[in-house]
């Protein structure tokens, strides 16, 4: 058949994503490379993966060296690189989480913390925050606000769900119950727009979940691994977890998740109560223990709260009103719908995403980003302000 390569991905590929304008080819630094020749500056790090951007020597000598070693080996063996990146993790963690579980994805994370809640408590109860995104799995999904009504495709839900609203704390410690098994949060909501909840809203997350015997499990899919300035949003919040999740940072782009969790929880788990094919494996391992290290050593976390500061100083200005979040998961807030900012960006060769807040872009930068970043930011917003949108 004489088709194109253009043509066979329209034949065979799968399009369900709405796709932007450009196609890169390659990526060093915070850009990416178009074969047309444009570099365009990335602060949104395919979904906050990009942890130390493209291109990073010490990530790829880190892959190369583990994939010339051993390139596979399942968790029916014992591997040092796996107990490396899981000693490196839990103690990077917050305490009390000292025991690690390696998955594939944020959704998996997810997914086997709402099993571990649920089979630990003997409850059935999940309680889920509204505007909440956990992912696209069975159980992940089923506490993922709004997915019923658009996009879930199960018949019905795994176990009982119910969403309590944003910073109700009265509404928390009514519906965190004896029947509940756990209550997921997010430190802040990503998907939603980089939601920031009042602070005495996250600390009665804590105090309900302790009245009741319920879990708190944290979704630190998008905020942790030095996202928010801090190891975690568990410790930029002062919060206590009894399971926390992490993915995206976590591998850089290379496909990795993670469940931490209190050493209590984790003793009870035996043999065929957790399991995954590819979690753990080698490669993933030394990404993982190479993020961490790097992130310690190039003093990361204190660059993320500079350059953040930065932002939120600099950068309300042309279209932008407001910013919200935390770190580098900052939500812009626009005037004009976000989707018009995010395309007179793209014009000006800089990438940033939307999100469920039509009027939130949001801003999801590899932690290597420095301040000539911000300022190329703020010069374009302000080149927006004539801008008839």
């Amino acid at each position: 058949m004489n088709i194109s390569n253009h043509n066979q991905q329209e034949a065979h590929l799968n399009e369900v994503y709405p796709t932007l304008p450009f196609k890169p080819i390659a990526g060093r630094g915070l850009y990416l490379e178009t074969a047309e020749g444009r570099h365009i500056l990335d602060l949104y790090g395919g979904h906050a993966v990009a942890t130390l951007g493209y291109g990073h020597p010490k990530l790829s000598s880190a892959i190369a060296e583990q994939a010339e070693r051993l390139f596979f080996q399942s968790n029916a063996v014992r591997l040092d690189i796996r107990d490396e990146a899981a000693n490196s993790l839990a103690a990077f963690a917050p305490e009390p989480l000292s025991r690690v579980f390696f998955v594939n994805s944020g959704a998996e994370a997810n997914e086997n913390a709402l099993r571990i809640a649920l089979k630990s408590t003997g409850r059935k109860k999940i309680i889920a925050v509204e505007h909440s995104f956990h992912g696209r799995t069975a159980g992940a999904a089923a506490v993922t606000w709004g997915a019923k009504e658009s996009w879930y495709g199960f018949p019905y839900d795994p176990f009982e769900v119910a969403f309590v609203p944003r910073n109700d704390v009265n509404a928390l410690n009514t519906m965190v119950d004896r029947d509940s098994a756990a209550l997921i949060i997010e430190p802040v909501q990503g998907v939603a727009g980089a939601f920031n909840f009042e602070p005495e809203f996250l600390n009665a997350a804590r105090t309900a979940c302790d009245n009741s015997g319920a879990l708190l499990i944290l979704d630190e899919v998008q905020t942790g691994v030095g996202r928010l300035g801090a190891p975690f949003g568990a410790d930029l919040y002062g919060l206590s977890a009894d399971i926390l999740t992490t993915a995206k940072a976590l591998g850089g782009g290379f496909p990795c998740g993670a469940v931490l969790m209190r050493h209590e929880l984790a003793k009870d788990l035996g043999p065929g109560d957790l399991g995954t094919t590819f979690g753990g494996g080698p490669l993933a391992c030394a990404v993982i223990k190479t993020i961490i290290e790097t992130i310690l050593n190039d003093n990361l976390l204190q660059s993320v709260q500079k350059i953040s500061t930065r932002i939120c100083e600099i950068c309300i200005r042309g279209p932008v009103i407001a910013v919200q979040g935390a770190g580098l998961l900052l939500g812009l807030k626009t005037k004009p719908k976000a989707a018009l900012v995010r395309d007179a960006l793209l014009a000006r060769n800089i990438l940033a995403g939307t999100s469920a807040d039509p009027h939130v872009l949001r801003l999801l930068p590899p932690l290597t980003m420095g301040e000539k970043h911000v300022d190329c930011l703020a010069e374009a917003l302000e080149e927006m302000s004539n801008e008839n949108f």
